[in-house]
C-alpha cells in the first residue's frame, strides 16, 4: 500500500510503498477515507516539539474510514462499516496505569514506545491497523463528508478535558486558549454539552470576533492584555455568577503566567483541568498558591487525551446536531500531496478550518 513516511526529523514526507498491515486478534484493518492533519504537525516533523516518534514512521493521528477486516473477537463491527479511529492506544496488560501511544504522533515513556513499535503506523496511509477498542461506528455517512467527520478527532481532545472536569449542563466554563485549534473546538463542545455560557479569553481579535459571531449570547469573550492580575480580573468580570470549570488548552509557547491567570478565576469548589502544552519545551513551572487551593477547595487535575467512552458519546452529540460539524471548513488533499497538506494546516491554524488527507 502507499503511505506518507517520515524518514528523519527535518526531512519532508516521502510517499512510498510500505507493507500492508497484518490482521491479528483484537485488531481491525480500516481503509482510510480521510485523515486529520493537525496544524502543528510541521513542528513535530522538524523535531521542534521533541515528540517521542521514532523514524522511519508513518504519521497521522486519527481518521475516518471503512472497515476492511476484523479479528475473530469482534462481534459487531463488519467490513464496510464507516468508523472513527481514535489514535489514543492503551496497552492491555495493566488496567490501572496502562502505557499509552498516540498513534502516528507520540508516546508516553518507554512502555508507550514499545506499543508504538506495533501500532505506530498512523493514518497517512491507504490502510490502518487499529486495536478493536479504538474503532467506533459512525453509521451511514455521505462518503463525500468523510473529511468533515475528522472534526471529531480535534473535538475529542477538549471533550476529554470537559469530561474529566465533570462539566454539568448549566455551568459556566472558561476555555483558556479559546482562539486556538483545540480551544475553539472546546468552545463548541462545551456549548454542545449544555454549558450555560463559555468565557473565551484571547488576544487574537479576529478570532474572538469570529467566536462571537458563531455562538452568540452564550459566549463571552475577553480581550487579554498580557498582565496577569489585570487579565484575571477581566475574566472574572465576564462571569458575574462565577466560573465553575477552567479548561486549559494553551500551546507550548504560552507562559505559565497565562495558565495561572485563567486557573485562578475559578470559583470556590471549582475545578481546573490542565491539558495544554505549556512547559513541554521547558520554561517556568506552574505555581499555584497553596492557601488559595486549600481554602477554596479547588480541584486541579491533569488530563492527557480522552477516555475510551468519549468517542461514542461525541459521535452521538454530532449525529444529534448538538455539535454542528457543518461549522468546520474542510480542505482535502490527496496522499501524494501530504507535504502540501501539512503546510496548509500550519498556515490556516485550525480554528474551524480542517485539513484532511484523503488516501
Amino acid at each position: 500500500m502507499k503511505a506518507a513516511v517520515l524518514n528523519a526529523f527535518g526531512a519532508p514526507l516521502s510517499v512510498e510503498e510500505v507493507p500492508d498491515p497484518v490482521l491479528g486478534t483484537g485488531e481491525v484493518i480500516v481503509d482510510v477515507a480521510a485523515a486529520s492533519v493537525l496544524p502543528y504537525l510541521g513542528e513535530v516533523f522538524s523535531g521542534e516539539r521533541q515528540y517521542l516518534l521514532t523514524p522511519p514512521a508513518v504519521p497521522g493521528a486519527g481518521s475516518v474510514g471503512r472497515v476492511r477486516a476484523v479479528g475473530p473477537d469482534a462481534t459487531r463491527l463488519a467490513p464496510g462499516d464507516w468508523v472513527l479511529c481514535d489514535p489514543t492506544i492503551r496497552a492491555r496488560d495493566h488496567a490501572l496505569t496502562p502505557d499509552i501511544t498516540l498513534q502516528g504522533l507520540t508516546a508516553r515513556g518507554e512502555g508507550g514506545l514499545r506499543l508504538q513499535r506495533h501500532f505506530g503506523s498512523g493514518s497517512f496511509a491507504e490502510r490502518l491497523l487499529v486495536p478493536t477498542e479504538n474503532v467506533f461506528p459512525l453509521g451511514e455517512i455521505d462518503p463525500a463528508e468523510a473529511g468533515r467527520w475528522t472534526a471529531l478527532v480535534v473535538c475529542l481532545v477538549p471533550y476529554g478535558g470537559l469530561l474529566a472536569g465533570g462539566l454539568q449542563p448549566g455551568e459556566t466554563v472558561l476555555v483558556s486558549g479559546a482562539t486556538g485549534n483545540f480551544g475553539s473546538a472546546g468552545v463548541a463542545v462545551a456549548l454542545a454539552m449544555g454549558a450555560a455560557r463559555v468565557i473565551a479569553p484571547g488576544r487574537n481579535e479576529a478570532m474572538l470576533a469570529e467566536l462571537e459571531r458563531r455562538f452568540g449570547s452564550r459566549l463571552r469573550t475577553v480581550r487579554l492584555t498580557g498582565n496577569e492580575d489585570e487579565d484575571r480580573e477581566r475574566m472574572k468580570e465576564a462571569a458575574p455568577g462565577g466560573i465553575d470549570l477552567v479548561l486549559d488548552l494553551l500551546p507550548p509557547a504560552a507562559p505559565t503566567t497565562a495558565v495561572r491567570a485563567a486557573a485562578m478565576t475559578v470559583r470556590e469548589y471549582g475545578r481546573v483541568v490542565l491539558m495544554g502544552g505549556v512547559g513541554m519545551l521547558g520554561g517556568d513551572p506552574l505555581a499555584l498558591p497553596y492557601p488559595w487551593l486549600m481554602r477554596n477547595n479547588v480541584t486541579v487535575r491533569g488530563q492527557w487525551l480522552c477516555p475510551r467512552e468519549a468517542s461514542p458519546r461525541l459521535i452521538e452529540l454530532a449525529k444529534a446536531g448538538l455539535l454542528d460539524l457543518t461549522g468546520f471548513e474542510v480542505t482535502e488533499f490527496a496522499l501524494d500531496q501530504a507535504n502540501e497538506a501539512v503546510a496548509h494546516a500550519a498556515a490556516t491554524g485550525g480554528r474551524f478550518a480542517l485539513t484532511a488527507l484523503c488516501p
